[in-house]
């Protein structure tokens, strides 16, 4: 058992793994929404995605939203990108950082990528080496706690993979739980495989993000993804709803006295601009409710 960290980093992924579930907004909307979780404290935003515009529609215009935002001086913009080509157009946009995923189920990996693990190692090794140190590449590996195709996947499994990522020079890896299958006995297993020097991106689909991300907690892990109202979602998985939400953990995280550097007051604002752009109720539980600071008695 590590030690509860004082402090954790987030990595926003609203405007893109939460936007790629809902309708196509706006381009305009996508940058406005990026400058407001700008003044919010969050130390990195996952702006976009360079992928198949085809295949995601509302990542399309990924340059434009790029070009369009106004940068904070304290934050870093990343994209998703799904090959070379798309780290060439990133890196032209003058993105901050870069994820690539890559998943530990092979079906899952061929319904996102078209690739095996196997080669999905070698596009990420092609994508670090062609990036050369000019920004930090986070590997995001999907189904890290269960695959919707094969099922549970050995944490030793997941362990090797995990190294495999790291010997690509990747700067840094992160575990998904892509459809909301963990849980704190699952954390547990493959954070003993894997050390707790990783990210965690939590999904919702069975109400454990929040204690899935508390158990992690208490193994050190100091690195989440979250999303503003809880959205998100992967196109290529059924039942993949919205991910850990960003003003509940941050919510949870002040309460117990772990610095995030993220205003409350600050995201709960940009939670009205994002029920404003997707025109539905945010997920997230501090979102509709509010903080219990504001409660009476």
């Amino acid at each position: 058992m590590s030690a509860m960290p004082f402090e954790v980093t987030l990595r926003e992924v609203g405007p893109r793994d939460g936007l790629q579930a809902e309708d196509p907004v706006s381009v305009a909307a996508r940058v406005a929404l990026i400058d407001a979780l700008s003044y919010t404290g969050v130390p990195t935003i996952e702006a976009v995605s360079f992928v198949s515009e085809k295949a995601v529609p509302s990542m399309a215009g990924a340059a434009a939203v790029m070009a369009g935002i106004t940068r904070a001086p304290t934050v870093k913009y990343v994209a998703l990108v799904p090959n070379l080509r798309g780290a060439h157009a990133a890196l032209e946009a003058n993105v901050d950082g870069l994820t690539v995923t890559m998943s530990a189920s092979e079906t899952y990996s061929q319904k996102n990528t078209k690739r095996s693990i196997a080669e999905s190692l070698v596009a990420v090794e092609e994508i670090v080496g062609f990036v050369d140190d000019r920004v930090p590449v986070d590997v995001v590996i999907s189904c890290c706690f269960r695959s919707p195709y094969e099922g549970d996947i050995a944490p030793e499994a997941i362990g090797a993979l995990v190294r495999d990522a790291w010997d690509t020079g990747a700067t840094a890896v992160t575990l998904a739980d892509t459809t909301g299958m963990a849980t704190p006995r699952r954390i547990d297993d493959v954070l003993d495989e894997t050390g707790h020097d990783v990210g965690l991106h939590l999904h919702e689909t069975r109400g454990t993000a929040l204690v899935n991300a508390y158990a992690a907690l208490q193994r050190g892990v100091k690195r989440f993804d979250t999303s503003i109202g809880g959205l998100g979602g992967s196109p290529f998985a059924d039942g993949a709803s919205g991910n850990l939400a960003t003003e509940d953990f941050v919510h949870v995280l002040d309460d117990m006295g772990v610095r995030t550097g993220v205003s409350l007051d600050a995201l709960l604002a940009v939670t009205g601009l994002l029920v404003a752009t997707i025109g539905h109720p945010v997920a997230s539980n501090v979102g509709r409710a509010g903080p219990r600071s504001r409660l009476a008695g």
